[in-house]
Formats: structure tokens, C-alpha cells, sequence
């Protein structure tokens, strides 16, 4: 008979992946190194919005602080969870949407890898792993509802720490979240080529002047939004 057990990936780290589960890259890579460079302690509330595999939360969960890490795929939740136990640390993973598993609860320090592709279909898949980058027409459907709910989910001068790609406009989130009443700048940037994603999208990115002709690198920024 034919196994029946799930398939996990082994990633760096000692982390593992069930299929679907976005792995840690590029930009989970530039947001850890602006993480580091924020004091995290033993008091420290912290939550991240779509986890994936738990990596970036589990680091923090290292420093010492209390993580939350919320998403909306059940197969990311499972992996987040089983990665905590591997490795022995404290994480509340939970499932849902952030908004709603959040409500009523403020922290000093949130963080997201959010989706962010740009899409052809506006609507938000609800299934599948393109719900970790698959973001609408113009890739802010995620990242304008953090701007927006930032200052209800931050402490005073609590501190966000969002990735996204140069292609959703980062003055657009920087001119948000100072129309939200948060002080907020591009700390960090990164120019990473094309993935399989964008490049199957190149047609359509051209046509809506998302992406010029021949164009094979993506810049990625890192936003950091502190409330006063």
C-alpha cells in the first residue's frame, strides 16, 4: 500500500516544511538581519503576520521574547508548530486572520514577510501556497491592512518591521503609515533576481507598468514604523 504520510522538506537550520509552506529566502533574510538590529528581551511582546515556517519567529523566540506567530494556512500553522518543538522553544502559533486572532492586544515589536506579488486576479486565493504572495492588482491588499492596523496592534512606541517588494511602492506604504500617525522609513534594501513567480508573470507586469522590458532584478525593502 502506499504511504500515506506527509512529505517534509529539511530547510537550514534544523527547520522543516510541510508542501505549500513558503520557505524562508531573499526577503526573509533582509527582514531577520533588521530584526537583529532591534532590542528584543525577556518582556518583549512580539507577533508576526504569516509565519510560514516559523522561522523568523522562532529567532526571536530566541532572544528571549514572548512571540505570537499568527497565519491563514493551516499547513503553516502545523509547521510552525512542529518547528517550535524541535526546537524546544516557546511559540503561540495560531490560525486565522491576524485582525481577528489579535483583537484587544497590543506588542512592542510586529513584524511580516506579508504576500506581496502582484497578481492578475484581485481576489485573495483561499487556498493553495500563492496565498504567501499572491497580493491582488497591485500587491498591497496585505500590506495596506497593517498599515492601516498597525497603531491598534503596537504598544507607544511600539515598532513595525515589514518586507515587501519595490513593485507595491514604498512610498505608498511609507505615506500610509505616516497617515496612520506612525514615524516610518526604508531601512534597508536589497536587489534579488526574478523568481519563477514573476517571471511566469512578465507579459502581464509589463502591460500594467509594473516592470519594464527585459527587466530581471527586484528590489526589496524593508519599513520600519515606530508610534510615538
Amino acid at each position: 500500500m502506499p504511504s500515506t504520510a506527509l512529505s517534509l522538506t529539511t530547510l537550514p537550520g534544523g527547520l522543516v516544511a510541510l508542501p505549500g509552506v513558503y520557505q524562508p529566502q531573499a526577503d526573509t533574510r533582509l527582514l531577520a538581519a533588521a530584526l537583529a538590529h532591534e532590542d528584543l528581551g525577556f518582556h518583549t511582546e512580539i507577533l508576526e503576520i504569516g509565519t510560514g515556517t516559523g522561522a523568523l519567529a522562532l529567532h526571536a523566540a530566541t532572544r528571549g521574547a514572548r512571540v505570537t506567530a499568527v497565519d491563514v494556512s493551516w499547513p503553516a500553522v502545523a509547521t510552525a508548530r512542529l518547528n517550535a518543538w524541535l526546537h524546544r522553544l516557546p511559540l503561540r502559533v495560531l490560525h486565522g486572520d491576524f485582525e481577528a486572532r489579535t483583537a484587544g492586544r497590543r506588542f512592542d515589536v510586529v513584524f511580516s514577510n506579508p504576500p506581496y506579488v502582484p497578481a492578475p486576479d484581485n481576489r485573495l486565493p483561499s487556498q493553495g501556497p500563492e496565498r504567501a504572495w499572491d497580493a491582488g492588482l497591485d500587491g498591497r491588499a496585505v500590506i495596506d491592512r497593517i498599515c492601516a492596523d498597525a497603531p491598534a496592534l503596537l504598544r507607544p512606541a511600539g515598532i513595525l518591521l515589514m518586507v515587501h517588494s519595490g513593485m507595491c511602492g514604498a512610498e505608498k506604504t511609507l505615506d500610509r503609515l505616516a497617515g496612520a500617525g506612525l514615524a516610518a522609513e526604508v531601512t534597508a534594501t536589497a536587489s534579488v533576481p526574478w523568481g519563477p513567480v514573476l517571471r511566469s508573470r512578465r507579459s502581464w507586469l509589463e502591460q500594467q507598468g509594473l516592470a519594464a522590458e527585459a527587466e530581471e532584478r527586484e528590489e526589496l525593502v524593508v519599513i520600519r514604523a515606530q508610534r510615538s
